[in-house]
């Protein structure tokens, strides 16, 4: 490692080429949200740290081991964004969004922290892509969630996953379930934090990694099988809608996710070329949320979180690559301070177009601005020399196939669309 400095301990820069991969993943993800009608939410990177204690869960490893919390200069307690359902139902509250026409559905991306142990897909700084459709109940619009979900990934070609689907029931079950799993765990030999959790709420004690407590509870009672007629025939119809959208699914009554706030539907992508971190993005329906962190009213939700790194890292494990082609389509090699400020103007009406251009810079020589050329990974090379100006031609490359033709300096610009269209 050179340098005086370097990124913090499990934080990972994305920088070119590998940066094109990261762009293509979370523009494919954001794109097919779009195409459902998810309009953009910008969220703040920190917020109040109740909000997230509250609507995450103070069992949650997340909220308990994992937030990067602080005092501000206010001596206000603050915490970096460690999810964003939280913060999505924070802003709709605010700013009135659930008085207006339901279902609320908005779409973000971005960075959210947490302080884990830091490994491959398992980062301090995780990106994702998040939806939420806030203030229906319908099996229809969980298929929807789930179907966008799956599209981003078919879009990017990824193959290797699959959808995990169960129920976590609602508030016409849970006590009951929950009396039942709790009085199974009491009867366990578990450790005094294990058994807190398990007091706290029981679910996360199924979530717990560790292979003494997942032999200790194989045969806990499973939510899936305490169904009350109302959940089940939900969970029933969004099966039905995810059959007809023809999205595979299989089903997984142990599923539980990492945070408390998710009822009836819950979902996982799950990529097993990822090794130990093969979650690559979930979510599921939040049922009392909005109570929870002040809502006047209690709209249902539900969305999902993408992690981008790990979407990243499953298209690598496929031996994939989503960013399509070069940095740039177009590279201009000036030869001679006059062809360079010919070359200047040229590019910035073929950018005026839509291609995107870059140029020789620094006065370099022939061979070393064709070999930058061909780095670059643009499509056509632009020649220009002191006779081309002189003739008012310039050279048209096309990088691919070799070939080249003199045409007009009035013509470039034409000609290089019409290549780039073949």
């Amino acid at each position: 490692m050179s340098g005086e400095f370097a990124a913090p301990k499990g934080i990972p820069d994305y920088y070119p080429p590998a940066s094109a991969d990261f762009l293509a993943v979370r523009e494919a993800l954001t794109e097919a949200a779009h195409r459902a009608g998810y309009g953009h939410i910008e969220l703040p990177i920190f917020e109040d740290t109740a909000l997230f204690a509250r609507g995450v869960g103070e069992s949650t490893d997340v909220v308990s081991k994992e937030m990067y919390t602080f005092a501000d200069r206010g001596g206000r307690t603050v915490t970096l964004r460690p999810e964003g359902t939280a913060g999505v139902m924070r802003a709709v509250i605010q700013h009135g969004l659930d008085r207006g026409q339901l279902p609320v559905k908005l779409c973000y991306s971005g960075p959210f922290f947490r302080y884990e142990r830091p490994q491959a897909g398992r980062y301090r700084q995780l990106q994702q892509v998040g939806i939420e459709a806030i203030g229906v109940d319908d099996p229809a619009l969980d298929a929807e969630v789930i179907a966008v979900a799956d599209e981003g990934y078919r879009r990017l070609g990824l193959s290797g996953y699959r959808l995990e689907l169960t129920s976590l029931g609602d508030d016409t079950c849970r006590p009951r379930y929950r009396e039942a799993l709790q009085a199974f765990l009491f009867g366990l030999d578990l450790d005094e934090a294990t058994r807190d959790r398990a007091a706290i709420n029981p679910l996360r004690v199924l979530d717990d990694k560790r292979p003494e407590i997942r032999e200790a509870t194989a045969d806990a009672p499973l939510m899936i099988d305490h169904l009350s007629d109302s959940a089940r025939d939900h969970f029933d119809a969004v099966r039905a809608h995810l059959d007809r959208l023809g999205v595979e699914y299989v089903l997984n009554p142990r599923l539980v996710r990492g945070l408390d706030y998710y009822t009836k539907t819950t979902f996982e992508f799950v990529h097993d070329g990822l090794g130990a971190q093969s979650g690559i993005g979930g979510g599921g329906r939040y049922d009392g949320l909005m109570k929870q962190v002040g809502g006047r009213q209690d709209l249902s939700g539900i969305g999902f979180g993408i992690g981008v790194d790990r979407t990243v890292l499953a298209l690598e494990a496929e031996g994939a690559s989503v960013a399509g082609r070069g940095r740039v389509d177009v590279y201009g090699v000036p030869m001679g301070g006059a062809a360079k400020s010919e070359l200047v103007a040229m590019a910035a009406d073929l950018r005026a177009a839509g291609v995107s251009v870059d140029l020789a810079y620094g006065d370099r020589g022939l061979k070393g601005a064709m070999k930058a050329a061909d780095r670059s990974g643009a499509r056509v090379a632009l020649v220009l020399g002191d006779r081309e100006l002189d003739e008012r031609t310039i050279e048209v490359k096309d990088l691919t196939s070799g070939d080249q033709r003199r045409v007009s300096l009035d013509g470039a610009v034409a000609a290089v669309r019409e290549l780039l269209a073949d």
